[in-house]
């Protein structure tokens, strides 16, 4: 995600070429949804982009917090796995 978002940044001010994915992550962004790039490394969903970056958010929070704290007392499940 960080790379794309900088190239793209990168494209959109014309300092590299807009590339054929870069212009369906711009697409994707303006439309409010997930690039397909995105999705296809991380969690199944079909909320719109904006719900996505926030469960994505939610989703870190609950492992940093894991890794800092040791084993939570409960598990919020679908932040391992979305049916």
């Amino acid at each position: 995600m960080i790379v794309s978002l900088k190239l793209l940044k990168k494209a959109l001010k014309g300092f590299i070429v807009m590339s054929d994915d870069l212009e369906k992550i711009a697409t994707s962004l303006y439309s409010n949804s997930v690039p397909k790039a995105w999705e296809s490394k991380s969690f199944v969903s079909l909320k719109p982009l904006a719900s996505w970056i926030e469960d994505l958010t939610n989703r870190i929070k609950f492992i940093n917090n894991w890794i800092e704290n040791g084993t939570p007392e409960h598990y919020w499940i679908s932040g391992f796995f979305f049916p």
